[in-house]
């Protein structure tokens, strides 16, 4: 028997490494977007993936939103045994020059030439390559191709993180969020845990060659919202050198699904301040609010 799988976020990245195999050999959207669904509901799911299983058996697994009855066998099978037949079949039929060959203009000698010299096996590592200057050196590539590369990657890649958190969330401008002063307690919270090292950290597939587990976790529940949050790891954030600063919040209360991205303004009247992005306005007016009753004692004075 294999190491039992007791993490949600594991078995979560378990099911998207599935969604995206069968995406490379197009099955169809309907089976793809539904191990999306599935590793959304439980990369945010409040309890133990686990335990929901022990208790209830696959049938408890099926209660799960989006968690239909071969999911729940697989789901079952992997905590069970470490290992799930699907995965590994799926990781079977598709070779890395397959997948390095799904990109156009990478055909099947270039990309086995770039397998071969870089050791590439996945599209977050090619990515990288073509991020960090490797893919230039591989005979047949040059500054022009590398950047169409990175160009198809980023545009891929993103589209995939877009079907996931389609999935995760249908929220809208008019649907409640969390208020901006609990985005940004969240946010003070995670830094403050991540800079002790007081969380568990993951290893992200993206520009993340050697596997190395960097990416702290936090997972709490505040005032009746169910938050998740984590450092950005974008092709954007690591342009821009914000991957310590840039953080993700994923956020869930009943059917409201969504997330927010909290950054360091730079100029403007919150300089240096913690911003939620796209709320600017808001997070203005909480900063004024907060300034206000700090200096009113002295108003009367």
């Amino acid at each position: 028997m294999g190491v039992e799988w007791k993490n949600n976020i594991d078995i979560a990245d378990a099911l998207e490494r599935v969604a995206d195999l069968l995406d490379t050999q197009d099955a169809m959207p309907y089976r793809v977007g539904a191990y999306r669904k599935a590793a959304a509901t439980i990369a945010t799911w409040p309890d133990s993936v686990a335990q929901v299983l022990a208790a209830g058996g696959e049938a408890g697994l099926r209660e799960l939103p989006g968690v239909g009855k071969s999911i729940a066998a697989a789901v079952a099978e992997l905590v069970r045994t470490g290992r799930m037949d699907l995965l590994e079949r799926l990781e079977g039929q598709t070779s890395p020059e397959g997948l390095l060959a799904s990109v156009p203009g990478i055909g099947p000698e270039l990309a086995k030439r770039i397998h071969e010299a870089l050791d590439i096996t996945t599209l977050e590592a090619l990515e990288l390559a073509a991020h960090d200057g490797r893919l230039e050196r591989v005979e047949g590539f040059g500054p022009r191709r590398a950047e169409q590369v990175r160009e198809l990657l980023a545009a891929r890649l993103e589209r995939n993180r877009r079907e996931r958190e389609q999935a995760r969330s249908h929220v809208h401008e008019d649907v409640p969020r969390p208020p901006v002063g609990l985005m940004l307690k969240v946010d003070a919270d995670y830094r403050r845990r991540a800079a002790d090292g007081e969380l568990r950290r993951i290893a992200p597939k993206r520009f993340n060659p050697s596997g190395e587990a960097w990416l702290p976790v936090m997972r709490e529940r505040v005032d009746g919202w169910n938050m998740r949050a984590l450092f950005s790891n974008t092709a954007l954030a690591h342009r821009q050198k914000t991957t310590h600063d840039w953080v993700v919040i994923y956020y869930e209360q009943d059917d409201l699904r969504g997330q927010g991205t909290v950054v360091t303004a730079h100029g403007g009247p919150m300089d240096g301040r913690r911003v939620v992005k796209g709320r600017e306005d808001e997070c203005r007016a909480y900063y004024a609010h907060g300034e206000a009753e700090h200096e009113a004692p002295h108003a009367g004075a």
